[in-house]
């Protein structure tokens, strides 16, 4: 039998030892109900939750964001200082920020090359590196 969008949501919380919530549920079956990852605004995810007649409110979207944040389900992706995006792939990846569009994607891993990082200033240790490369469409 294959297994619904909330199933996965539902078995997604409980590895993550989060408890399964109604509304983390529906949101959790947003987020990787079809197996894909996505990339999600608060107020993104707040409105595909509407659209399928969920009650839940905008703030309980961001904590529940955030609670997935902690527990390691998605990573927060900041593209500027005002804006957050979440990633349902956790695992270290370059990003597309299209400004044209607000929205961001990812980047082909495999093509990205760093060859050398400046040392971290004493008593600290580099922690993860971000790579958001933005692009704009070519004007014609």
């Amino acid at each position: 039998m294959t297994p619904t969008a909330i199933d996965r949501g539902t078995e997604w919380l409980s590895q993550a030892g989060l408890r399964p919530t109604r509304q983390r549920v529906a949101l959790a079956a947003l987020l990787i109900g079809d197996g894909q990852h996505r990339h999600v605004t608060a107020e993104s995810l707040f409105a595909d939750v509407e659209k399928q007649g969920q009650k839940v409110s905008l703030a309980t979207v961001y904590n529940t964001l955030r609670a997935f944040c902690d527990a390691g389900l998605v990573q927060e992706v900041m593209v500027d200082g005002t804006k957050s995006y979440f990633d349902t792939n956790v695992h270290d990846h370059p990003h597309f920020f299209w400004e044209d569009e607000a929205k961001l994607t990812d980047a082909p891993a495999y093509q990205l090359e760093i060859a050398k990082l400046p040392d971290a200033p004493e008593g600290a240790e580099i922690a993860s590196v971000d790579v958001i490369i933005r692009l704009r469409r070519r004007s014609s």
